[in-house]
């Protein structure tokens, strides 16, 4: 949503269900202000059915112009408390069952981060992967203002919460599908068109290539790259619904910022 900007805001201040029974599940990326954050999902909160967020990379950072200083997993949980004390569903939070159309399955909002493993072509290992992001350009703010403490790293962050999702996802009854939500896409396939393949390093893991297939997801929900569109791999739909920066959404013949239907899971065309 990147509320940040003022036409953004904007849309999202216009944002209405279109049924009293609508689910919203927000990917991430809401802004970078914790003040930003809450004015978002509280009036979201107020109008859809119920409300599900996962963290994005930029709600992570600690900008030094937020009062809320924040850093790393504390930073995160603190976002935790916020959504708790509007009703907002998180990673952290039992994994609801929808029961609405193209359901029963289970919405399952993930927070996982990225190792580095999405490595641009001619790289080994993640110092030579950053060295080359470094000589074309390419590096990430999270660099900068995603700080992992208590973690050493950011890329330790993400295997444990590989780890810690993993063994969650894994307790789902096997009778059930599943949602997938995350920040950052599960699989390679979506980094194919970045312009600067050195970014790919901030987009995701490996480790989750195939947890489409073993979770039994019907759709998987992304973020983060800014090229809203729809893919089908290994049979299953994944859809990235970011809004992206008012450069990017408006030279797009389609309105920005309307809702993109779940389930029943779209399996062809782009989304709106």
């Amino acid at each position: 949503m990147h509320v940040r900007y003022d036409e953004n805001r904007e849309i999202v201040e216009r944002l209405r269900p279109e049924s009293d029974a609508d689910w919203l599940l927000v990917a991430g990326d809401i802004g970078e202000q914790v003040a930003d954050i809450r004015w978002a999902l509280s009036l979201l909160r107020d109008r859809f059915a119920r409300v599900v967020w996962v963290p994005g990379n930029h709600e992570l950072w600690t900008p030094p112009d937020d009062p809320v200083q924040l850093r790393g997993v504390a930073r995160y949980e603190h976002l935790v408390a916020v959504c708790r004390e509007l009703g907002v569903l998180t990673p952290e939070d039992p994994y609801p069952v929808w029961e609405g159309d193209g359901g029963p399955a289970v919405i399952a909002p993930l927070f996982l981060l990225y190792d580095y493993t999405f490595r641009p072509p001619g790289t080994h290992d993640k110092d030579s992967a950053l060295a080359t992001a470094h000589e074309a350009g390419v590096v990430c703010t999270d660099e900068y203002l995603l700080h992992p403490d208590p973690h050493p790293t950011r890329d330790a962050w993400c295997r444990e919460r590989l780890a810690v999702t993993e063994a969650r996802l894994r307790e789902i009854p096997e009778e059930l599908p599943t949602v997938l939500v995350n920040h950052f896409p599960l699989v390679r396939e979506p980094l194919r068109p970045l312009r600067y393949p050195e970014f790919s390093l901030w987009c995701g893991s490996e480790a989750t290539a195939d947890w489409p297939r073993r979770f039994r997801a019907r759709t998987v929900v992304y973020g983060h790259l800014h090229i809203p569109r729809l893919l089908t791999c290994d049979g299953i739909p994944h859809q990235e619904v970011s809004l992206g920066y008012p450069r990017e959404w408006r030279p797009r013949a389609k309105e920005p910022g309307r809702p993109v239907q779940i389930l029943p899971p779209v399996t062809a065309g782009v989304p709106a």
